[in-house]
């Protein structure tokens, strides 16, 4: 079983998928740690992040263990991987290892969940359920300023808005693997919800559609 999870960051999607993985002992990826991992491995050597051929160079060189570094959660790494994530030969290069991961889980589980931004359109189009989890602007911003915050980071609602707009502007805008949902995707808008209540609604949509 494969389930694919969409939709924009602070959302809800990560929170989601970790616990339908659980539910169903599944294997997990967020495939945005990917990019993540991407755009930080240039970050921390001083490269631009909109320099394609090193963007590429930086993917086709990355390494699983990267994919654990806590400064990937950082909103810096986050503008650079919406960056990075519009490449085309970027993406090339890391669908390879999406779609291995959907088609061979590991640890010998019996499917996978993985969200990002084209899992349901462009990674997994045949996945058993496609997902896409969104909320408002406003509360996606308040939710990413109180984690940041939480973490010890310093954040500004209004920065934290403005920066979340500017890269759901390029992730939906951009030619290759927009961020949209799926044709055959149910939409869970999660403005209102906490995170038991749009669990419960997804297992109760996933239980239905799998019978």
């Amino acid at each position: 079983m494969i389930i694919a999870i969409d939709g924009p960051s602070a959302a809800g999607k990560g929170t989601l998928a970790k616990r339908l993985a659980a539910h169903f002992d599944l294997a997990h990826l967020d495939s945005g740690s990917l990019y993540r991992a991407v755009a930080l491995k240039m970050l921390r050597v001083g490269q631009d992040p909109a320099d394609e051929d090193l963007a590429l160079a930086a993917a086709q060189t990355l390494r699983p263990d990267e994919l654990a570094d806590p400064a990937l959660r950082e909103e810096a790494t986050g503008k650079a991987a919406s960056i990075v994530a519009a490449m085309a030969p970027v993406r090339r290069a890391l669908l390879d290892f999406q779609r291995a991961f959907a088609r061979t889980p590991p640890g010998g589980k019996s499917g996978a969940v993985i969200d990002g931004r084209d899992i349901g359109t462009v990674v997994c189009p045949d996945a058993t359920v496609k997902l896409f989890v969104t909320a408002s602007d406003e509360v996606r911003a308040r939710r990413r300023s109180e984690e940041l915050q939480g973490g010890g980071g310093i954040a500004i609602y209004a920065r934290v808005l403005q920066d979340m707009r500017e890269r759901d502007a390029r992730d939906s805008q951009r030619s290759v693997a927009p961020l949209v949902a799926a044709d055959d995707a149910i939409v869970l808008d999660t403005s209102d919800l906490d995170a038991d209540a749009v669990f419960a609604a997804a297992l109760e949509y996933i239980n239905r559609k799998i019978g």
